[in-house]
C-alpha cells in the first residue's frame, strides 16, 4: 500500500514552499519522500521533483499552439491529464514500491478541485493503485482578517471536501508571517454564534438569514478547522505531518523492531 497527499489550495497559499519545508524536513529527520508536480505552468523548484506534468504536457505549448488563456489552457492541461491516467501516470507509478509516500503538489486553480471532477478522478486513479490519500488544503493565514473572509476559505475548503471525498486536513499556512497571532488564533475552532454576530456586524440586515445558514452549516458539520503552521518551526512542521500521517494510517503496519537487552553468554 501507498501513501499519497494532494496539496491543494487557491494560488498563492503557499502549496509549492509547503512541499519545499516538507522535503527538507524529511531529509533531517531520515525520512523518504518523493514530490511530484502537478503545475503544468510551474518554473522552479526547490526540492527534487519525482514526477513532472511538463514532461506530459506544458501550460505555455498548449497556449501557444491553441490560442488558449491561462486558465483556459491549465484546464485544459489537467483534463489530458485525466485523459492520461492510465498510461503516462500508471507508467510512472509502477516505478514506487508499495509502501513509498508520495506528495502531489497541485495547481491553484480552484475549480479544479471545487467542481471540475480531473482531481477527483486523479484521487480515484490513486486508490485503484492502492493508494491511502489525504487531501491537504493549504489557506493563507493573512487571509483571516476578518469573519467574511474567514467563511469564504471555509466554504471554499467544504466544497474540497465534499467533492474529493477524502481524508482532509486544513492548514493555514504563512503563519511565520503573521505581526499578531491573536488575529488568527479566534478562527482556529470558533463558536457558530460569535460567527454570526460577526457577520451581521459586517453585513446588511437583509442578509441576516444567509449568514446565519452559514454559521450553522460549519458549525452543525463540524468539519472545518484550521492548523496552523509555522514553517519556521520544526516541530509546528511534524505536528502537522503527523496529523497528515494519521489519516493516512501511515507506518500502522510497520513491524515493530525488539532489541534484545540479554548480555552475551561467555562461552
Amino acid at each position: 500500500m501507498g501513501f499519497a497527499q494532494l496539496v491543494i489550495g487557491p494560488a498563492g497559499s503557499g502549496k509549492s514552499t509547503y512541499c519545499s519545508s516538507l522535503y527538507q524536513h524529511c531529509e533531517t529527520v531520515r525520512r523518504t519522500m518523493h514530490i511530484v508536480n502537478l503545475d503544468p505552468a510551474a518554473e522552479n523548484f526547490d526540492y527534487p521533483v519525482a514526477m513532472d506534468i511538463r514532461e506530459l504536457i506544458s501550460l505555455d505549448d498548449v497556449m501557444e499552439e491553441l490560442g488558449l488563456g491561462p486558465n483556459g489552457g491549465l484546464i485544459y492541461c489537467m483534463e489530458h491529464l485525466e485523459d492520461s491516467l492510465d498510461d503516462w501516470l500508471a507508467d510512472e507509478l509502477d516505478n514506487y514500491l508499495d509502501d513509498d509516500y508520495l506528495v502531489f503538489d497541485c495547481p491553484g486553480q480552484i475549480e479544479l478541485f471545487t467542481h471540475v471532477p480531473v482531481l477527483r478522478n486523479f484521487v480515484d486513479h490513486l486508490k485503484r493503485k492502492n493508494f491511502n490519500v489525504c487531501a491537504v488544503y493549504l489557506l493563507d493565514s493573512q487571509f483571516m482578517t476578518d469573519v467574511p473572509k474567514y467563511i469564504s476559505g471555509c466554504l471554499a475548503s467544504l466544497s474540497a471536501m465534499v467533492q474529493l471525498e477524502l481524508p482532509h486536513v486544513n492548514i493555514l499556512s504563512k503563519m511565520d508571517l503573521v505581526t499578531d497571532k491573536k488575529d488568527v488564533e479566534n478562527y482556529l475552532n470558533p463558536e457558530a454564534k460569535i460567527l454570526l454576530s460577526e457577520l451581521n456586524k459586517h453585513m446588511a440586515p437583509r442578509f441576516a438569514n444567509l449568514n446565519k445558514a452559514l454559521a450553522e452549516l460549519i458549525d452543525d458539520y463540524s468539519m472545518v478547522n484550521f492548523i496552523p503552521l509555522d514553517l519556521r518551526k520544526e516541530s509546528s512542521i511534524q505536528y502537522v505531518l503527523s496529523c497528515i500521517d494519521n489519516c493516512i494510517q501511515y507506518g500502522e503496519d510497520a513491524d515493530v523492531k525488539i532489541k534484545d537487552f540479554d548480555p552475551d553468554e561467555d562461552d
